[in-house]
């Protein structure tokens, strides 16, 4: 399997309803963008949505860090470009960029760690063989990336 590298093919639109009192897109509908955006990549990786309704395994997020530098407001258009990390036979670690369509402007960024589950058990498992060859493979196409200066960030307040 060959995939883009990076994955730069999600587009999204900030509507309406996604404003808050301060006039911008909610913090809450970044993460939505950006899941969204997981969603075609992981379709095109084969762990999306058919390989959950047929083999009932799937992903949950674990751990994710947003960064946010820039508003968005109703009606921008955006794009989210996509790395994945790193794989292994229980997880997968993406980071995400969100840029403006009109201004190439990064808006924020998003970092993730899923881990492969056993839907009816609710149990950490490895990636099926099926796909587990086809994560691999998208994983070392990405392997070639730098990696971005913003992964592992964490949150603290400043030493005084």
């Amino acid at each position: 399997m060959t995939i883009p590298a990076p994955f730069d093919r999600y587009r999204g639109e900030v509507v309406a309803e996604w404003i808050d009192l301060n006039g911008h897109m909610n913090l809450a509908y970044y993460t939505v963008l950006f899941d969204f955006a997981t969603d075609l990549l992981f379709e095109t990786i084969g762990i999306g949505k058919e390989y959950k309704q047929k083999t009932d395994h799937g992903t949950f997020v674990v751990e994710t860090h947003n960064l946010y530098e820039r508003e968005l407001l109703v009606r921008e258009q955006v794009r989210v470009v996509t790395q994945i990390l790193g794989a292994d036979d229980k997880r997968i670690h993406l980071a995400h960029e969100m840029y403006s369509l009109a201004d190439s402007r990064r808006a924020a960024t998003q970092e993730l760690m899923f881990l492969s589950i056993d839907l009816g058990r609710r149990r950490v498992v490895p990636f099926l063989a099926g796909v587990r060859d086809s994560v691999t493979a998208a994983a070392a196409t990405h392997a070639t990336l730098p990696q971005p200066d913003w992964i592992g960030r964490r949150l603290a307040m400043p030493a005084r």
